[in-house]
């Protein structure tokens, strides 16, 4: 199999280089057509399935025949690997993990630690600008101002570093035609949640609380109250914003809100106004906002103050297997309602999915 003339491989080769280095050298392997592989005299059907998420592999899962042997991808996500697991489908992505089993090999391995690719000009402001648009903020700078409450320099820098990136585009460079409008939803959703991650992992101030009760989102929406009644702006995320946006976990032990707070300090102020008392792995974790939208269009839903979706969707992917489901669930259901209202001010948007974004 000779590789194609672009720098980059197409992905029945990048199946086959990702599969190749999981297996002992001795052990052969041939290239028998498109998708078909042959290793130690078994045939098997190789697929490659893009970046590996969950949603990535559902479709491979929903096969009532013709499931491959093999999946392949650039990294499967911990839920994605459990389910192809739970399949009995044997999967490797190119970090060098894989697990597959034959009748005559038994390949286990967990890989590098995964590193995704950077993208070196992600600022404060184009992961708030990002955010925005996710919820449905037209494309512009004066749109952006309004939702972000960011400076028009500031948003002009954002929407032309994700316009260079390719998640926005215009028909036109001048005239009626010209105004950017988000033509890769799904790719633009990745990168932001990605990069939410990034900044995770550089982890900002943040305190563990105690929080009584056995209804965890009741007493969740009690500390709520007593935050509003003191003008403390604030908003769930995470798993307990995901129970009542969309409803998939059976049981939420532990939830994260964030609040007007920039330091370990005032969010312990913070806390003091709910009657809250910081405690090492107490249900309750506090953070400051993490972007200007976070807290612009943190919405009402019931007795909570909910964060905006696509950052729910972003913290959700952090919390595991368990995590991710419910983050893909989140992500349909909202591509499913065709409409989520947000109110920024007295300004009515929608998440929608339209003709300016699909999500």
């Amino acid at each position: 199999m000779s590789p194609p003339t672009s720098t980059r491989p197409n992905p029945t080769i990048r199946a086959l280089r990702a599969l190749t280095a999981v297996l002992p050298a001795k052990v052969p392997i041939e290239a028998c057509g498109e998708g078909v592989v042959a290793i130690a005299d078994c045939t098997l059907r190789l697929l490659w399935v893009g970046d590996g998420a969950l949603r990535d592999v559902r479709p491979v899962l929903a096969r009532e025949s013709d499931s491959p042997d093999i999946v392949a991808a650039r990294h499967l996500s911990p839920a994605a690997r459990e389910r192809l697991t739970e399949a009995g489908i044997g999967w490797v992505d190119e970090s060098g993990a894989a697990e597959i089993v034959l009748p005559t090999l038994v390949v286990s391995r967990s890989g590098r630690p995964f590193e995704p690719a950077r993208v070196l000009h992600w600022t404060p402001a184009a992961v708030a600008v990002a955010e925005a648009l996710l919820c449905g903020t037209a494309a512009t700078v004066a749109a952006t101002e309004a939702a972000t409450g960011l400076s028009a320099g500031s948003c002009t820098s954002a929407l032309r570093f994700l316009t260079e990136q390719g998640w926005l585009a215009a028909q036109a460079s001048r005239g009626r035609h010209s105004a950017r409008r988000v033509n890769d939803a799904d790719g633009l959703l990745t990168a932001y949640a990605d990069e939410v991650a990034e900044r995770a992992r550089q982890r900002p101030v943040g305190i563990s609380v105690g929080l009584q009760g056995r209804d965890l989102i009741a007493a969740l929406a009690a500390c709520g109250k007593r935050w509003s009644a003191a003008e403390m702006p604030w908003a769930a995320t995470g798993a307990a914003a995901a129970s009542v946006v969309a409803p998939y976990l059976t049981n939420v032990s532990a939830a994260e809100v964030y609040l007007d707070a920039d330091t370990e300090t005032a969010l312990e102020t913070a806390a003091a106004l709910a009657d809250l008392r910081p405690i090492e792995g107490g249900r309750l974790t506090l953070r400051p906002f993490p972007t200007a939208t976070t807290s612009r269009l943190a919405q009402r839903i019931d007795d909570l103050s909910v964060a905006p979706w696509p950052r729910v969707y972003a913290d959700l992917r952090l919390a595991g297997v368990r995590g991710e489901e419910a983050a893909e669930h989140l992500r349909e259901v909202v591509h499913g309602c065709g409409a989520f209202a947000i109110k920024v001010s007295s300004l009515p948007m929608q998440i929608a999915s339209s003709a300016d974004i699909v999500v």
